[in-house]
């Protein structure tokens, strides 16, 4: 059986956010070119993704040009996802696997329809439409999100024959959406939710769940985390991290790093502060780790030195009943080929006497 691991690689067209973080990889490996068509409710024409001033209860339909330069006719898959923030404190545009914040009111892909599919032919290009159906009721802050454009795989791009493991990359644009109502400033807002062991890359890690609850970015966000025994002072463990960024109304699992040692169950405390540059959130929060926890985590991290001290003194005592039980066999067996030399000259012994005797 053919097994095929798919990495999808994101060209991210929304270069001008303020401080967004961007995968880019190079256009020649698509074989198609989108270019979003800003409209006139465009708030700053200067930026190259979608950043629209819209109203309440109102619809609108958007476009993107999508260009075929090859031979052959190319589909095209469209998905519109909310913005989500990932481990490293990353705004991911593009579609992940991560369950909707309980904060986020309106999902991208509940605002924007689109068609499943499109199909541009060869040396052609076509008008893709997006349509935008704003909810009635009145928001502040804004609904950011993306919209993945991914050619659909085909016979013709789809590598089968390959035997065994294949590794296939798969290239997409995201093209970044962003939806506002008025100017109104929105008080930033961030949560510290559950504090929890876990791994990242099959390595121990204790989680804090962070949380923007608030439908704006979190931009140049610093966080320093230290870890110590309940009721203790002294750091167990500590992580910093500086320049992050929170996508509007999500969550993220900030990871603290055990640094290769191992998770031990007790009681333990977290303190974490958090910074913009006009804002700052402080918190203590306990958690505990249990021993079944602890002992199912450390066993998967790879970075872990298993400990083979019982299976060295068990080896050791099993050579030393071993040996003391090859000293006793050769004890035995010296001692019964004694007994059997001393009945054998008792033997001739006796016959000896005999012998005497007859002559007598």
């Amino acid at each position: 059986m053919i097994k095929r691991k798919q990495l999808l690689t994101v060209l991210i067209i929304a270069l001008t956010i303020p401080f967004l973080h961007l995968t880019t990889v190079s256009a020649s490996e698509l074989n198609f070119a989108v270019e979003p068509l800003i409209p006139e409710n465009q708030r700053d024409k200067t930026k190259t993704y979608f950043d629209l001033l819209v109203k309440p209860d109102s619809e609108q339909t958007i476009e993107i040009n999508l260009r075929n330069d090859t031979e052959n006719e190319v589909i095209v898959e469209p998905k519109v996802h909310s913005a989500t923030t990932n481990l490293n404190g990353v705004v991911e545009y593009g579609p992940v696997e991560t369950k909707r914040d309980s904060t986020l009111k309106h999902d991208l892909n509940e605002v924007v329809s689109v068609e499943k599919e499109v199909k541009i032919p060869a040396q052609s290009s076509v008008k893709l439409p997006l349509t935008i159906t704003v909810p009635k009721e009145e928001f502040n802050g804004i609904l950011a999100g993306g919209i993945t454009l991914q050619e659909k795989e085909t016979k013709n791009n789809d590598n089968t024959e390959t035997k065994g493991l294949s590794i296939q990359n798969q290239y997409a644009y995201v093209v970044a959406l962003v939806l506002n109502e008025n100017n109104t400033q929105v008080k930033p807002e961030l949560k510290l939710n559950k504090v929890f062991p876990d791994q990242v890359n099959a390595r121990n890690v204790i989680n804090a769940n962070l949380q923007n609850s608030t439908p704006n970015y979190l931009n140049q966000l610093n966080v320093v985390a230290k870890i110590t025994q309940k009721g203790k002072t002294t750091a167990l463990y500590e992580t910093t991290k500086k320049a992050m960024q929170m996508a509007p109304n999500s969550n993220f699992d900030f990871p603290i790093s055990l640094a290769g040692e191992k998770l031990e169950a007790g009681e333990y405390t977290l303190e974490l502060t958090a910074t913009t540059k006009a804002d700052r959130w402080h918190w203590k929060k306990n958690f505990t780790i249990k021993a079944d926890e602890a002992k199912k985590l450390n066993a998967k991290d790879v970075t872990i030195k298993k400990d083979y001290t019982w299976l060295y003194i068990m080896i050791g005592i099993g050579l030393i009943v071993l040996s003391i039980l090859i000293v006793i066999l050769i004890l035995k067996r010296k001692r019964k080929k004694e007994e059997e030399r001393k009945r054998r000259n008792r033997i001739k012994r006796k016959k000896k006497k005999t012998a005497q005797q007859k002559k007598l």
